[in-house]
C-alpha cells in the first residue's frame, strides 16, 4: 500500500514543522472520514472537542495539541500511521498491517470451514 505521508527518501524529521504537522493531520482525517460537516461533528463527538478546532484540523489551519491527537488515534488508524510515520517508526505500522491481515486471514479460513460444514451436512 502507497504511503500517502511520505514519499520515498523523504526525511520525516528534518522536514516536519507545525504546518506540516496540520497539512498531514488534514489529510489522514480527509482521507478517512471526508471533509463533510458530519465529519466535522462526528470526530468532535467521538473525541469531546471543540467543532471549530475540529474543523480547523480539517482544513489543516492547525493540529491537535498532544491530548487530543491521542485521542484522535484511538479512532483514526490513518492519523496513527501519521504520527508513526512522522516519529520515524514506519516499522510499526508495517507490524500492525501485517497484524491486521492475519486477523482477516483468519476470519476467512473459519468462514471457509463453516461453509465446508454446511456443505457436508447437506449431503
Amino acid at each position: 500500500m502507497e504511503n500517502i505521508f511520505c514519499k520515498k527518501g523523504c526525511d520525516v524529521v528534518e522536514n516536519f514543522g507545525s504546518n506540516r504537522f496540520a497539512e498531514l493531520i488534514s489529510q489522514a482525517l480527509h482521507k478517512e472520514f471526508g471533509g463533510n460537516r458530519s465529519s466535522v461533528k462526528m470526530i468532535a463527538r467521538l473525541i469531546n472537542a471543540n467543532e471549530r478546532a475540529v474543523k480547523n484540523w480539517f482544513d489543516g489551519t492547525n493540529g491537535p495539541n498532544g491530548e487530543f491527537l491521542v485521542r484522535l488515534c484511538r479512532h483514526s488508524d490513518l492519523v496513527l500511521e501519521t504520527v508513526l510515520f512522522q516519529s520515524g517508526r514506519d516499522e510499526l505500522v508495517k507490524v500492525r498491517k501485517l497484524t491486521s491481515v492475519r486477523e482477516k486471514l483468519h476470519q476467512m479460513l473459519l468462514l471457509l470451514d463453516e461453509i465446508e460444514m454446511m456443505n457436508t451436512n447437506a449431503d
